[in-house]
């Protein structure tokens, strides 16, 4: 009977063991983990985020990703209010939060035709807006020089058609505002590394509108260290191969690349629609909100797939991508729930709203794995 017991003894110590051995893999298995040594993993962090009101979704954040990016409190509506007022209360807890769990910090961002306070859409003329420029980049990237390790100096400048975009700032300076900001951030801190930031840039027409920028930015003196392409992509497009093209594009530029905003929208777009105009209104139809309480498994797997073939080109070229960040933690802090049409219940990033990992989480991990 001795023997026996210590058999059984030995079997259920071994069991233990294994189970020990599956936990603490669980545990480490994450996305910043899985891709250490190959690209910083990133999130966007939205105020009850940046303040750790839920601590499920903050250990979530702290165990999956590496790196953060300001969700909407660093645009400058809500840092720079008034024309003789600065509201640095929660970028400064965002920065806290990023040192004290050891992330990279990326700020985001100085100069933007949107979310800007309604005073900077009064600026008539150049002398005024040369004046806002020097202020407002000196201001905030000298507050937390050392401490922000990239930025978004310039954000969406550019048309789909590769032109300037009508803006305050074009309309008042110019295209010598461009390399005038990245020439101020520079200034402020000459260390922090300083990215051009936009979307649909892996279209053929806006690509060369970005490369025109990026030339003329360093002929002119100004400073540019990287390139954000915004992932807000689809199922089915952009094409892996015009992705591709566009890290190749950017990286020969001497540029880092980094996908700054990734999220992949599994719902109908209205423009698609024949002749739909956008702004015509959509909420409440059944069309444009297909999956309003969980999306089919035919679709997980489709947007698992799209997620693999989008990492598995990342990993390709990893010497040349400096940061993947997502727009958002989990589905339910998505803005594509309310864009462009508000009330639909989308499913774009890789963690739902339960805060568990979807199929696309593990066709990401595995990707590894299989190496």
């Amino acid at each position: 009977m001795k023997l026996i017991n210590n058999s059984m003894l030995l079997v259920v110590l071994f069991a233990l063991g294994s189970c020990n051995a599956q936990n603490k893999n669980s545990a480490a298995t994450s996305l910043k983990n899985n891709f250490k040594g190959d690209f910083y993993i990133g999130t966007a962090l939205n105020v009850d985020q940046i303040e750790e009101k839920d601590p499920k979704v903050d250990a979530l954040i702290r165990k999956e990703f590496n790196a953060i990016t300001a969700e909407n409190i660093m645009k400058s509506m809500f840092v720079h209010p008034a024309k003789d007022k600065y509201d640095f209360a929660m970028t400064d807890k965002y920065i806290a939060y990023g040192e004290k769990n050891d992330m990279f910090i990326h700020g985001h961002t100085l100069i933007w035709h949107s979310q800007l306070a309604p005073w900077m859409t009064q600026i008539k003329d150049s002398t005024e807006m040369k004046a806002f420029m020097k202020d407002h980049i000196s201001t905030i990237v000298s507050r937390y020089k050392g401490r922000i390790d990239s930025w978004d100096v310039v954000n969406e400048a550019l048309n789909e058609d590769g032109t300037l975009r009508k803006s305050v700032f074009l309309n008042t300076l110019g295209a010598s505002y461009l390399p005038e900001a990245f020439k101020l951030a520079a200034k402020a801190d000459p260390k922090v590394d300083l990215y051009y930031n936009d979307y649909n840039i892996c279209e053929p027409a806006k690509r060369e509108g970005v490369i025109k920028l990026v030339k003329d930015i360093k002929a002119n003196g100004g400073k540019i260290d990287g390139v954000g392409i915004q992932g807000h992509w689809r199922l089915e497009s952009p094409t892996i191969e015009e992705i591709e093209k566009s890290i190749l594009a950017y990286s020969a530029l001497g540029l880092k690349v980094a996908f700054t905003e990734l999220d992949i929208t599994v719902l109908p777009n209205p423009w698609d629609l024949k002749g739909a105009d956008v702004n015509q209104n959509f909420e409440g139809s059944a069309k444009m909100n297909p999956y309003p309480k969980e999306l089919p498994d035919s679709v997980q797997k489709k947007l698992a797939d799209r997620y693999a073939a989008v990492f598995n080109l990342f990993l390709k070229h990893k010497d040349k991508i400096s940061r993947v960040t997502f727009w958002g933690v989990h589905d339910g802090q998505s803005w594509l729930n309310d864009w462009p049409i508000k009330g639909r219940t989308n499913y774009p990033l890789l963690i739902d709203r339960n805060l568990a990992p979807k199929k696309a989480y593990q066709s990401v991990i595995q990707l590894k794995e299989k190496k």
